[in-house]
């Protein structure tokens, strides 16, 4: 028997919404009665944790950044030989170095005294251990030499070398203050000259660059220059050529080191 034909106007339409698969229903027109209407289907609900999942940034899944841990190793005293003597001297002279670490590796020789310039960076002398074999020696022989000065991070683990004006090992004698160092400079130039020099961490240009009296010096046993003193408040560095007359030098600025991850948001 061939199933009655069910006029177009007899359908009803049901609307949709959300994620449901809707159908209708069919109404007979000659007994009244309503067919069955097909099964309304609902989609599998979907995991609302990979939902979130998807939709997080990726920063929320990083990893937090490393803490390092920068430490000093106990001084001890090695052979040292000033450049300007052919042998030791009476007393074997010594200089006393010790070991930077970082995360528990060694990463340089330092000698000297460190000096804090931030509550996290400080600077501080690198030891250098140089082969001073000849050309015609079989054997090496290693001296030890104080070298140029290191801003470590303690945050970062960071080192970096400090190129400071005019900055001689043998003959620089640096006074710290802030991010400020105050030393006699050896210049580099044809002319040459001994230098009064007022260096700040983070410009290249000295902020005092004064000759003081000629290079060499006639005297190569005894120190150029006395170690620099400072003073606050004015901000004054006064630097004297040994034997000579002090020179107060003013020093107009504000402490401008940028550190790794410094922003300008307090």
């Amino acid at each position: 028997m061939v199933s009655p034909t069910v006029p177009l106007w007899k359908l009803r339409y049901f609307s949709c919404s959300g994620v449901q698969i809707c159908h209708t229903g069919l109404h007979s027109g000659t007994s009244g009665r309503t067919l069955p209407a097909m099964q309304t289907l609902r989609s599998a609900p979907v995991p609302l944790l990979l939902v979130l999942c998807a939709c997080a940034p990726l920063q929320t899944f990083a990893a937090p950044p490393k803490l390092h841990t920068v430490t000093l190793g106990p001084a001890k005293k090695v052979p040292y030989t000033p450049p300007a003597s052919e042998s030791p001297s009476t007393g074997d002279p010594t200089l006393k170095v010790r070991a930077l670490f970082v995360d528990s590796r060694q990463r340089e020789w330092t000698t000297g005294d460190a000096h804090d310039v931030t509550d996290r960076s400080f600077t501080i002398r690198r030891a250098l251990r140089i082969n001073d074999r000849l050309p015609d020696e079989i054997a090496d022989r290693w001296v030890w030499q104080p070298g140029p000065w290191l801003l470590v991070d303690r945050t970062t683990g960071h080192i970096a070398a400090l190129h400071l004006p005019d900055f001689d090992p043998m003959v620089s004698e640096v006074s710290w203050f802030r991010d400020y160092a105050a030393y006699c400079g050896v210049a580099t130039t044809a002319k040459g000259g001994l230098f009064a020099v007022v260096a700040q961490i983070s410009t290249r240009k000295p902020i005092v660059h004064k000759q003081i009296g000629p290079w060499p010096q006639p005297d190569r046993s005894a120190a150029p220059c006395q170690p620099a003193t400072w003073q606050r408040q004015p901000m004054r560095a006064t630097l004297q050529l040994t034997g000579g007359t002090p020179m107060t030098f003013d020093v107009v600025g504000t402490t401008s080191l940028i550190e790794d991850g410094d922003t300008e948001d307090p």
